[in-house]
């Protein structure tokens, strides 16, 4: 029976796909063996609709130039996947060249934004770096988003070149990956709120439940980051996310719908709208229905 303070649509705004007879997925090890096989949309498509939504947004896995042509192919196979957020290398000076290429393969205009696995970085400054400011730049040149996958540490450079490139909006997902198994709030809190602050800025209501304890989480163990990002961000730059399936190490796609729509039951229609589909639709310009 579908949940009361649930709006009818609901966009998925982070999800992944990967085949391993394609590609390796090599940051798939240790404690992450459990998904290491490979995931479809056929496996993902009777799990979203169960839980009502309408719409997703695919993202990159790997920082690959090959993925993000094979994930527009999808999508524009696809009558669940609204965008796809994809991967190009933003310090080559062709970036600009490389984005216009990508909108003009099938499914190009499903293009809504790109990532680069900037957790992995080992320079916590590498947002700022002068190419990398010019990559970035062409995105927002190309109209597209640009998505954060940061962790706490790397928030004061998120800052830093979101300040300096407010023509580009940048939407953090996994809430720069908190601490949440520990309970600990701060310094996160405070690089959070800070990097809110600025207008150019979104944040995904995603992959907390890998954040917290795998195998004993509870919907008040999320609630006190959640709590933070809807202060600073506002409904109205917050989107949820399933991060399918990497949430499966931790919940069932059904449990992270059911935490989020719990973590927002207090919210106003209008409010939840924004979060579960308004706000994802808008910031990426999908085009859904």
């Amino acid at each position: 029976m579908p949940d009361s303070t649930r709006p009818e649509a609901v966009i998925d705004a982070h999800h992944h796909v990967w085949d391993l007879s394609v590609r390796d997925q090599p940051w798939i090890t240790g404690e992450l063996a459990p998904i290491r096989r490979d995931f479809s949309l056929a496996d993902l498509e009777p799990e979203a609709r169960a839980a009502g939504v309408t719409g997703t947004v695919l993202v990159q896995t790997v920082p690959i130039a090959e993925e993000t042509p094979e994930f527009l192919a999808l999508a524009d196979g696809s009558d669940l996947v609204a965008g796809v957020v994809g991967w190009t290398d933003l310090t080559a000076p062709d970036a600009a060249d490389a984005l216009a290429a990508l909108r003009e393969l099938p499914g190009g205009d499903r293009l809504v934004g790109i990532r680069h696995p900037v957790q992995g970085e080992a320079d916590s400054q590498w947002l700022v770096r002068p190419d990398v400011r010019r990559g970035l730049a062409a995105v927002a040149d190309a109209g597209l988003a640009y998505d954060l996958l940061v962790l706490p540490h790397q928030l004061r450079a998120a800052f830093s070149v979101a300040t300096v490139l407010p023509q580009l909006t940048f939407v953090l997902d996994h809430l720069a990956k908190p601490p949440i198994a520990s309970g600990e709030l701060y310094p996160w809190a405070d690089h959070v709120r800070a990097l809110a602050a600025l207008p150019n800025t979104a944040c995904k209501l995603s992959g907390m439940v890998t954040e917290a304890a795998w195998d004993g989480w509870t919907v008040e163990d999320l609630r006190p980051y959640v709590e933070v990002v809807l202060e600073a961000f506002g409904p109205e730059r917050l989107m949820f996310g399933s991060d399918w399936p990497v949430c499966r190490l931790a919940a069932s796609y059904t449990d992270v719908v059911d935490a989020a729509t719990a973590l927002t039951a207090t919210l106003s229609p209008t409010e939840r709208a924004a979060v579960f589909s308004a706000t994802a639709t808008r910031t990426y310009g999908l085009k859904t229905g």
